[in-house]
């Protein structure tokens, strides 16, 4: 007789990894992870460490997390930087913020440093890091406040202040990488490792 498949758990709140998962067919628990991440990037940025690796560091410390006090389930933790030539953005706060963002990355390459982890009983299991590469298109204020008036608060749950898969595709001139690593997770990858774990349609 098969074994079951291990309960699967997202180590977080966004709703973007959640819609992910669940539009692949994977039943999962989300547990947020109790991680201080702004302390986190912190230290490591003075540390002089790259967003790549502040990322995966902080989706190692979710997956971790969690994971101590769920030991049977498989645990996935998940983290995305916006580095813009070495300047790291966190989510905006405000529409105030997200403009000054939009702003600022208008005319520019960005990168979304992107890392997932998967973690059983305490240990590391599995690991995926990409650095997606986009480019905005110039972008003047009239432009801005448009977008920002039909987008709403929702962008403010975006590092980007934008979601690709919506009205944010309007913003780009160039996109290189995976989309649903964009989106938040690398989920091909990730669904490959599933179902080495009995997890999906196998």
């Amino acid at each position: 007789m098969r074994a079951a498949p291990p309960t699967v758990i997202l180590a977080s709140a966004s709703q973007s990894r959640a819609k992910l998962l669940t539009a692949a067919g994977i039943a999962f628990a989300a547990v947020p992870a109790a991680v201080d991440e702004q302390a986190v990037k912190d230290s490591l940025r003075a540390e002089q460490v790259t967003a790549l690796q502040c990322a995966e560091t902080l989706a190692e410390l979710k997956a971790l997390k969690v994971s101590q006090a769920h030991p049977q389930a498989l645990v996935i933790g998940a983290d995305q930087m916006l580095d813009c030539h070495g300047t790291w953005y966190d989510k905006p706060a405000t529409l105030v913020a997200a403009r000054a963002h939009l702003a600022t990355l208008a005319g520019k390459t960005h990168l979304l440093p992107t890392a997932a982890v998967a973690a059983m009983n305490g240990v590391r299991l599995w690991r995926h890091v990409s650095a997606p590469r986009l480019t905005m298109r110039t972008l003047d204020d009239e432009f801005i406040t448009a977008y920002l008036e039909r987008a709403g608060t929702g962008v403010l749950q975006s590092v980007g202040a934008y979601h690709l898969e919506g009205l944010g595709a309007q913003l780009f001139q160039a996109v290189e990488g995976d989309f649903f690593t964009i989106l938040g997770l690398p989920l091909l990858p990730l669904l490959g490792f599933l179902r080495e774990h009995g997890v999906g349609l196998t």
